[in-house]
């Protein structure tokens, strides 16, 4: 093992955001705009990234946002953020929201997603970040989860890169048969 001189804990960076859901941030059907949670989940990304590396932090790509319920007026909101990865300039943010109706003490997670931040130094370039200290085994098996979930992005977008450059769009209008939609070329 490597000393412990460049390497920050998980609890170190751990960030917490409440934020309390008003009017202003709810659609026509009354719940709170998918927007809204993005943003603050991209918030408190920032700020658990940012911790860690003592750096600024820009947003690089989000993964995994998954509505599975809807947040109304009135909910308090919390987004508990931590550091699931960190590569030489990169941080795997994983972030698990939760609404909490405080009338009736319903509490329901509303959706897990993954940040991906990279690091920048007073130049504007990508900064080194600090090494990781897994504290507990979930610490590593989140480790270990983003490892996977990088490698299985990397194959996914090459495999998509590859399908578009192969697409023959006449041969494979059959598809299409079973599909809601017209073709009109």
């Amino acid at each position: 093992m490597t000393d412990n001189q460049n390497f920050r804990p998980v609890s170190y960076s751990r960030t917490t955001l409440t934020e309390l859901m008003i009017p202003s941030y709810a659609n026509f059907g009354g719940k709170i705009h998918g927007g809204i949670l993005l943003s603050l989940m991209d918030k408190v990304a920032y700020a658990c990234a940012s911790k860690h590396a003592g750096n600024y932090c820009v947003t690089v790509s989000v993964e995994g946002v998954h509505f599975l319920q809807p947040v109304d007026v009135g909910d308090l909101v919390s987004l508990k953020a931590s550091i699931n990865y960190v590569g030489n300039t990169s941080l795997m943010v994983g972030i698990r929201v939760i609404a909490e109706n405080v009338k009736t003490g319903l509490i329901k997670h509303t959706n897990t997603s993954y940040i991906t931040m990279v690091a920048k130094g007073d130049d504007d370039k990508p900064a080194q970040v600090p090494g990781l200290i897994l504290e507990t085994r979930e610490d590593g098996r989140r480790f270990l989860e983003a490892i996977r979930r990088r490698e299985l992005s990397r194959r996914y977008e090459t495999e998509l890169a590859n399908s578009k450059t192969i697409l023959q769009v006449e041969q494979e209008l059959h598809q299409l048969q079973q599909e809601r939609c017209k073709v009109a070329f």
